[in-house]
């Protein structure tokens, strides 16, 4: 009988770029992060630090609601209060942010939107220098050339360590790298068992011939595997549930596992904001996957045989 032989084992932590600061292997996202309760939103950062967590995902717009009290950049704002509280958990944490989205527009890369955008990101987090700043969503009317510049000379002036691009196609990504004096070293796809295009649609691809750090968003399927209703779901969601029963670890976990079980290292961005769950978050390390079943995920989300 041939032995049983598992995918390679992730590593908790890696680089974010080559010769860039040392990054967990999950990060934590906060696009749920808001709140006036600054004491309980320091409780949920030092969970995820507690659990591995080094890299926090925010955007500009994440605390953005259709209520007079969720206002754009809150979820900054709130983050920029933790630090401001507790100066030295921002020493222990690498920061990520994004901005680009305007409600109403809706998107913005212009040379002086964007440069606005990085210094008001800044402000509300209270610091002076963020290690990512990603273009939340692309601009099909802003011309690469002019992201360009205005990332590159918030970089020269030390303001953002990194540039990384956010729901952009393997096409965009290549227009605005054509143009810009800097590696476009990370690419934020929606990816999860469920959202599985960028393993057909070149961004995972991408992302391993550029060396690109990937980074999962909504890697439950935004809650969809949790509770899943659809012929699709529940076929996804009961095969993750063999390999987690198996491992005596949730759905969620495998769900993670399964992700950064792809060669491109992909990175889940968790959104859970409650501190048992958070501490949950290493429970995703303890799974392996052999390629039978990793395949099975895949087949019960295409729905039919591989060819």
């Amino acid at each position: 009988m041939t032995p049983m032989t598992y995918l390679p084992e992730p590593a908790k932590s890696r680089e974010l770029h080559p010769g860039g600061p040392s990054i967990s292997a999950i990060a934590w996202g906060m696009w749920r992060f808001c709140g006036a309760d600054v004491a309980a939103a320091q409780q949920r950062v030092e969970a995820a630090l507690e659990s591995g967590v080094t890299l926090f995902d925010t955007a500009d717009i994440y605390g953005y609601g259709d209520s007079d009290d969720e206002r754009f950049g809150d979820a900054e704002v709130l983050l920029g209060k933790v630090l401001a509280r507790t100066p030295d958990l921002a020493r222990r944490m690498v920061i990520a942010t994004k901005g680009g989205i305007i409600p109403g527009v809706p998107y913005d890369s212009s040379q002086a939107y964007l440069t606005g955008a990085i210094e008001a990101s800044l402000r509300r987090l209270g610091v002076e220098h963020v290690a990512l700043w990603q273009i939340h969503r692309p601009d099909i009317l802003t011309h690469p050339q002019e992201i360009a510049r205005a990332l590159e000379a918030a970089h020269e002036a030390g303001k953002i360590g990194a540039v990384g691009v956010s729901n952009y196609a393997a096409s965009q990504v290549d227009a605005l790298a054509a143009h810009l004096r800097l590696p476009v070293i990370s690419t934020q796809p929606e990816f999860s068992p469920l959202a599985i295009e960028p393993l057909s649609n070149g961004v995972l691809d991408q992302a391993i011939a550029r060396n690109m750090t990937v980074l999962a968003w909504s890697p439950l399927g935004g809650g969809r595997l949790a509770q899943p209703r659809s012929e699709r779901e529940l076929a996804v969601a009961a095969a993750l549930k063999d390999v987690a029963q198996a491992n005596d670890v949730s759905v969620a976990a495998a769900a993670y596992s399964w992700i950064m079980a792809h060669p491109a290292r992909p990175i889940p961005i968790v959104g859970a904001q409650t501190v048992a769950r958070i501490l949950e978050i290493p429970d995703a390390f303890k799974l392996r996957w052999t390629r039978a079943d990793w395949y099975k995920v895949l087949t019960a989300s295409l729905g039919a045989p591989l060819p």
